[in-house]
């Protein structure tokens, strides 16, 4: 027999799952209380009992992507088979994917919460902690953050040219794939 708290999560994982289908498939506007309740297929009222409002609900979306961007991240630090520059690029395209392949969520990522800002913030502190642990393996602690801001900011900026259309290969005869390496490439040889 499911319990009451069984069943209350199993709710909350519907409904998060139809908000992200319909943030990937329709983006923000797509993402209302109703909707998310109907593609659940749970009561008009249900969604409700879980999420104060959209704004709360988005926030969980947010920080579930970044949990799941920090558990991406530990996978990538605890692979003894990878060099500390391999580590760091799979790092940056971890990001950049998520950009690839579910733009309206790294989006949502990146936006400024107007709820539950302790949480997201937290999340993204994890992330951002494994990050710079990965940057410190190349440049070393003293100049993690500076690099860290550098390349992170960077990996931001390709992700946004490629959702905009404007890092096309023919325009810049380059990929995603090819800056990264040539960032990071220019941070081993600058400590190497």
């Amino acid at each position: 027999m499911v319990t009451r708290a069984e069943s209350a999560a199993a709710t909350r994982d519907a409904l998060l799952r139809a908000a992200s289908d319909l943030l990937d498939h329709g983006g923000l506007d797509a993402v209302t209380l109703r909707a998310v309740g109907a593609r659940a297929g749970v009561s008009r009222g249900a969604p409700y009992g879980h999420f104060a409002d959209k704004e709360h609900l988005l926030t969980r979306l947010a920080i579930d992507a970044w949990h799941t961007l920090a558990d991406e991240l530990r996978r990538i630090q605890d692979d003894p088979r990878l060099a500390p520059v391999t580590r760091l690029k799979r790092t940056l395209l971890a990001l950049i994917e998520v950009g690839r392949e579910r733009p309206h969520l790294y989006a949502l990522m990146f936006r400024t919460p107007e709820s539950d800002t302790a949480a997201l913030f937290d999340a993204v502190a994890e992330s951002h902690g494994r990050f710079l642990g990965l940057v410190a393996d190349v440049v070393g602690k003293d100049e993690s953050r500076r690099y860290g801001a550098l390349l992170l900011s960077s990996a931001h900026g390709i992700a946004g040219m490629e959702l905009s259309g404007h890092l096309a290969a023919e325009k810049w005869d380059t990929s995603g794939e090819e800056l990264v390496d040539i960032l990071v490439g220019s941070l081993k040889a600058r400590s190497g």
